[in-house]
């Protein structure tokens, strides 16, 4: 179940299903990413100040990634650089990890027993490489992390009657799963493409893996403009909402 808080009267989205580690979804009134939006950088600078004394960190201790939709995964620091990274793992309290969307797919996964988590960009070319079940095994590797013990969140992004592709895509989506689920896409025999839901996809791939603890927004960017950025219907132009995770200490 999500439901909307506010930092300094701006509203967020956070699920209740996880309440051991800081997380939410920032949206239009919280942006902190203008991207395509210049005249928003004041204010989300503003924004980002705001978020950081809310989780009691500085500024610059945000962390944020340049996204690539590539499968890239890398453990956040302080003062460094991720370029053509598309999911941050965070083991440090003192720091946070933000990434940024527009209508793909943010995945937050948080382990209780070891204190960690992370951010996954799942557009659908992340989706297609597994970029969510990759993170589970980087934090595997590096943590012992099990799906057992990994709460998942798969936050606002577009819906299946919003979101059309080809047949190539569609099947590089599809082959990710191990099962044959018809629940995430409907063909369209006028226009030969399929429309897909890349939220339900990433459920089946994090159920198949072993994942219980799931909450998936119902939320739709291209329909709820009035709340979250959506690339597909500002064509293009359009500023960015957030993922945000912090671990607790």
């Amino acid at each position: 179940m999500f439901k909307f808080e506010t930092i300094n009267n701006k509203k967020i989205l956070k699920s209740t299903l996880l309440t051991n580690a800081e997380h939410f979804f920032t949206t239009r009134e919280s942006v902190i990413t203008p991207r395509d939006l210049p005249e928003l950088l004041c204010e989300c600078n503003g924004n980002k100040l705001s978020i950081a004394r809310y989780l009691n960190i500085e500024k610059d201790a945000i962390i944020t990634p340049i996204q690539t939709h590539s499968s890239n995964i890398a453990i956040a620091k302080r003062d460094m650089e991720y370029p053509d990274t598309d999911a941050l793992v965070v083991e440090d309290t003192d720091i946070a990890i933000a990434l940024n969307f527009a209508d793909c797919t943010p995945v937050i996964l948080y382990d209780e027993k070891n204190n960690t988590g992370a951010i996954s960009h799942a557009g659908w070319r992340g989706t297609a490489a597994s970029i969510v079940p990759k993170t589970i095994e980087f934090m595997h590797k590096m943590y012992s992390s099990v799906p057992e013990n990994i709460t998942a969140i798969v936050g606002p992004a577009i819906s299946m009657p919003n979101y059309q592709v080809d047949e190539e895509v569609f099947y590089k989506v599809k082959t990710t799963l191990h099962k044959d689920y018809n629940d995430f896409y409907k063909y369209d025999a006028i226009s030969n493409k399929y429309n897909i839901d890349l939220k339900t996809v990433n459920l089946h791939q994090l159920q198949e893996l072993g994942v219980r603890r799931i909450d998936k927004c119902e939320y739709c960017t291209y329909d709820s403009i009035d709340v979250f950025f959506s690339y597909r219907r500002e064509n293009g132009k359009t500023a960015r909402h957030s993922a945000v995770l912090k671990l607790k200490k």
